[in-house]
């Protein structure tokens, strides 16, 4: 097995919140979404006491989603029903655990990275229908997925070894807070946060230089890792990563004539960076850097951005002043686009986008429009006419059951 070293401690220090205004795009291009604008960084770390049940969504949100199935009212019932009727919410399901996951470039080859995915989100939806339903036999079957796998892998393999364990390590702790702090009655629990720190936590923990959606979705496991292990360092860092990633994925036109960039990938001229962007040369606010590659690939970036801000919420430290924005016109001018009503004008993506965004705006529409009051009009459109949204199979699952319309 590979030894992977992990990262020393971490100083982070910001700006003060500076409230401000975002002005039109860089060229002429309408925006995403009409709102209020951008705020500067903020000296916010780890918190000092942990909450939980407390990735993703917490247990003043699972009680507004519980008694809305209980009342049979939409479209939670409807969406409640989707997860327990798939094949992640089966009582039957079988874990297939392996020592080594071995992962290729999409996924070729496939040794056991399915099968991984797949029992780390059907742990979370057993979680999940435990919760609403209080029906022992699926946080019994939540244990004995994480159960198999914590007694058995010890590592990831091939080029997509940090992807496939950062989709993983996504899912695993948002079944694991709510086993451990609501359930309860978890043997093994101690030997579950041993793997996610000594087997998935060395893989995810210093990054990627990769494109976009690597470094985000690492960012939302480490985060999700350290909350479960109260591991403020490891939160620390998660966060650190954030700061970086997230302006350097998102445009907005107060970045400047060029998008922000991670300095250890040394995008020092504008043609490095338009290449870096799929060759999209003009930049207009809510542009992601892989917008012009396809809409999947920019979804799971988007959808990241948006878990670590629930999660960093329901911590106590807010971040949605510093990130909002961004996320508020990623959604919007991603949705815009996918939405299809219009044509692509020639100088997006040389008048042509890859869509298929997929179940990954309820969270950020939840967030910005339902408790900030923030008009989203293509966001809310897009979100709307997919509920219930399901899963993608990879980290991603059930955000209409847990976030549509949730106040909390």
């Amino acid at each position: 097995m590979r030894k992977k070293a992990l990262f020393p401690a971490l100083v982070a220090a910001c700006a003060a919140l500076v409230a401000g205004t975002l002005s039109s795009p860089a060229v002429a291009a309408p925006k995403a979404e009409a709102g209020t604008g951008v705020q500067a960084p903020s000296a916010l770390q780890a918190p000092a006491t942990f909450t939980h049940p407390g990735v993703g969504v917490s247990r003043q949100q699972l009680d507004f989603v519980r008694a809305k199935v209980q009342a049979g009212a939409q479209p939670w019932t409807n969406a409640f029903n989707q997860a327990k009727n798939s094949t992640y919410g089966s009582l039957s399901r079988t874990p297939k655990p392996r020592a080594v996951v071995e992962c290729g470039p999409y996924s070729n080859p496939d040794i056991g990275c399915r099968d991984e995915r797949g029992d780390a989100i059907a742990a979370y939806t057993d979680a999940l229908i435990w919760y609403i339903t209080r029906d022992d036999r699926y946080a019994q079957k939540a244990i004995q997925l994480m159960d198999a796998w914590s007694a058995t892998i010890q590592d990831h393999t091939n080029s997509n070894a940090p992807l496939q364990t950062a989709w993983s390590a996504s899912s695993w702790p948002k079944a694991a807070e709510i086993i451990k702090h609501v359930y309860g009655n978890w043997p093994n629990q101690a030997r579950f946060g041993t793997m996610l720190r000594n087997v998935y936590l060395p893989e995810i923990i210093n990054g990627s230089n990769s494109n976009g959606n690597w470094e985000l979705s690492m960012t939302e496991a480490i985060q999700g890792i350290g909350v479960f292990l109260e591991d403020r360092t490891v939160y620390d860092k998660a966060i650190a990563l954030y700061r970086v990633r997230v302006p350097a994925f998102v445009y907005l036109e107060s970045d400047g004539a060029l998008p922000k960039t991670k300095p250890s990938q040394n995008l020092n001229t504008r043609d490095k960076i338009i290449a870096y962007w799929q060759g999209q040369g003009t930049f207009v606010t809510g542009l992601t850097q892989e917008t012009c590659r396809d809409f999947v690939h920019t979804g799971y970036g988007i959808s990241a951005i948006s878990h670590v801000l629930e999660t960093s919420r329901i911590q106590g430290i807010d971040l949605y002043p510093e990130f909002g924005e961004r996320l508020r016109q990623a959604l919007g001018f991603q949705s815009r686009w996918e939405r299809n009503l219009e044509p692509v004008p020639s100088w997006l993506c040389k008048g042509s986008v890859n869509r298929g965004l997929g179940p990954i705006t309820e969270v950020g529409y939840n967030a910005l429009h339902t408790r900030l009051g923030i008009a989203m009009s293509n966001t809310q459109a897009l979100t709307e006419s997919r509920r219930p949204a399901g899963t993608n199979d990879l980290f991603v699952a059930w955000e209409t059951l847990t976030h549509a319309e949730n106040p909390s």
